[in-house]
């Protein structure tokens, strides 16, 4: 799964990088949870700020996001919540790394997850807009998930889904069949990612600061 991220990359560079005109004042951010607002990609391409936790088109209530901050690959062409999004709203979501936590008895020791050559990743994420009874639209995204790969199973069974450059104007493209988008879902290669345990501090989502992604001495 992915429950935490991390963008601290300036928004100038990743303009350049994902070729979207945008420049927003986006500050850096080393502990990005559920519910928080972060920036995504979309078609165009185009940069967009997005609650991130899916309000499903049928909820009642925006809380309902909270379950749907990851959608599950095997899955996500037929789950309620997602398949709409899947065909129509799929997006890229910018990120430096994430972590995940490896379960040691009663323990849970955080790793932070980057590329191996310290450039910026883009996970597979998808999104919609859901509109409230009262108030405004809200447009919220998921990430996709998938199997972990070798690099990672040590530490939790699920990662997120990282696409290649090469993949990214093909997930975004509005008539990429649905089967060459579902073959897009798998692990990153093993060598694409390394994994390094970090400060335990950073499962308090009030923690937010560099040292977070500092590994430890072992």
């Amino acid at each position: 799964m992915c429950g935490r991220f991390v963008l601290a990359t300036p928004v100038d560079e990743l303009g350049r990088l994902f070729g979207f005109p945008e420049r927003p004042n986006l500050a850096p951010r080393y502990n990005i949870a559920p519910t928080d607002t972060c920036a995504v990609v979309r078609s165009g391409p185009s940069l967009a700020l997005l609650r991130w936790g899916l309000v499903p088109f049928y909820a009642r209530d925006i809380r309902e996001g909270v379950r749907c901050i990851n959608a599950r690959a095997e899955g996500v062409a037929q789950h309620r919540a997602f398949a709409r999004a899947f065909r129509e709203r799929r997006c890229l979501v910018p990120a430096d790394g994430f972590y995940e936590w490896e379960t040691a008895g009663k323990a849970k020791q955080p790793y932070y997850v980057a590329a191996a050559d310290g450039k910026p990743i883009a996970f597979a994420g998808i999104w919609d807009r859901w509109k409230p009874p009262e108030g405004e639209v809200v447009e919220s995204f998921s990430i996709v998930t998938t199997d972990a790969n070798a690099t990672i199973a040590p530490i939790h069974d699920r990662m997120p889904v990282v696409l290649p450059r090469e993949a990214w104007d093909v997930w975004l493209a509005p008539t990429t069949p649905i089967p060459e988008l579902q073959a897009l879902l798998k692990p990153a290669p093993d060598s694409a990612l390394v994994a390094r345990p970090v400060d335990r501090r950073v499962g308090n989502v009030r923690e937010d600061d560099p040292g977070l992604i500092v590994p430890l001495l072992v």
